[in-house]
């Protein structure tokens, strides 16, 4: 019997920097997102570098002492792996590895290689492919040459590690290509929704691992995969739902990230057409997160790139059981209390409270106030309904004519 062993980690190193637009708190914060991406991918971080700059180096990103550390602490580390924050252009990535003489990523390209793993179904892989030859297409020049000397591993699933020989015509072909099979994908899954009826269409929509493929388990009793990783949902995942006897569909969307590549947001605005065609959006957010109202501007900035800002939402504050503020000394007269030192109770009536009965705190994963979260989605589904068919409006009474424990 052959004995299992773990797959060894890749070995990685950080690099990010603090600029006036960037300052050394939100670096650090970029750099855990950073980690955790590395994580999901497969890697190991062993040590992260930053540099205060007034703007990226337009050579080498960060300036030459620095690169200089980072080549004599990767080579006395053995490490495999050098990942950017940022995005790098075509020049910078080539000049680079020629000092580092490793692979070097970007964090547009750690994303990209996170999709390529997760995506399931032919119609996200069809995508993922698409993002990854757009961002391909302008560093094709010098490319080839340090690629022949990687063995595979982050960053290098998709087109890159197979097809050494590609130039520039032939990923244009590629790209011409993909386009054209998603756009015949796109069409049969017009047809799809159009044959779900005129239910009303409920989106799950939030920050990557917030919790909405937990939340989505709960509601629809189904099994979708939820795992403690960023984008451990790539693929819209559509339920029937019924609370008390009121039917609507609920959708599992991918989850938003901070500085999200503009392919991806190019290449998923077809699966993000279950957003767009909502009639109410539920936006989940992780509150036990420090960043957590980051987050929400990050997913707000993306909902008004595909043009559904408008939209009923219902912000969904998950995690509750998670949330502890950061504990602060009564008698310390002199230490400012921030909002990191917030109880639950306070954050509730700061801006949250203009939000009013659209702000629901729940825990997902304990079912923690989960009969409030059905009461407030059964009222806003049942008005939805009842205004495009006011002809049904008896066959669904208020809530409170139903025994909660039937939900």
């Amino acid at each position: 019997m052959i004995e299992k062993k773990d797959v060894a980690l890749e070995k990685a190193v950080l690099i990010g920097i603090i600029t006036k637009d960037q300052d050394e708190v939100q670096s650090k914060e970029y750099l855990d997102e950073l980690e955790f991406l590395t994580y999901t991918a497969g890697g190991e971080v062993v040590k992260r570098f930053t540099q205060k700059m007034e703007k990226p180096d337009s050579r080498t990103f960060i300036g030459s002492g620095k690169m200089e550390d980072v080549r004599q602490f990767i080579d006395e580390h053995h490490v495999g792996t050098a990942i950017f924050d940022d995005e790098l252009s075509a020049a910078q990535e080539r000049n680079i590895s020629k000092i580092l003489n490793v692979k070097v990523l970007d964090r547009t390209n750690l994303i990209l290689d996170i999709f390529a793993q997760r995506a399931q179904t032919s119609y996200a892989r069809t995508q993922v492919e698409l993002a990854q030859c757009e961002y391909l297409l302008p560093r094709l020049r010098g490319m080839w040459t340090h690629l022949e000397r990687q063995k595979g591993g982050i960053g290098m699933r998709g087109p890159g590690e197979t097809e050494i020989e590609t130039d520039r015509r032939i990923v244009r072909d590629k790209i011409a290509l993909l386009k054209q099979r998603i756009k015949t994908i796109d069409k049969q899954m017009a047809v799809q929704r159009g044959n779900r009826g005129k239910m009303v269409r409920v989106a799950l929509v939030g920050y990557t691992n917030v919790g909405k493929s937990t939340l989505m388990n709960v509601v629809s009793k189904s099994e979708v995969f939820a795992e403690n990783k960023l984008f451990a949902t790539l693929d819209t995942t559509v339920r029937k739902v019924v609370i008390q006897n009121l039917p609507f569909l609920l959708s599992d969307t991918v989850g938003f990230i901070r500085k999200l590549p503009t392919q991806l947001v190019e290449s998923f605005k077809s699966t993000l057409d279950e957003v767009r065609e909502a009639d109410l959006l539920l936006h989940v957010v992780d509150i036990s997160h420090p960043n957590f109202e980051e987050h929400i501007a990050s997913v707000n900035k993306i909902l008004g790139e595909i043009d559904s800002s408008d939209k009923p939402t219902i912000m969904v504050f998950n995690k509750i059981d998670a949330y502890k503020p950061e504990p602060i000394d009564e008698d310390d007269l002199e230490t400012e209390r921030t909002k990191a030192n917030y109880t639950l109770e306070e954050w509730k009536k700061t801006w949250m409270n203009k939000i009013g009965n659209n702000a629901l705190f729940i825990s997902a994963l304990n079912k923690k106030n989960l009969d409030d979260f059905k009461k407030r989605v059964y009222d806003e589904v049942r008005e939805i309904h009842v205004t495009r068919f006011p002809y049904n409006n008896f066959l669904y009474p208020d809530y409170n004519e139903f025994d909660v424990d039937d939900a």
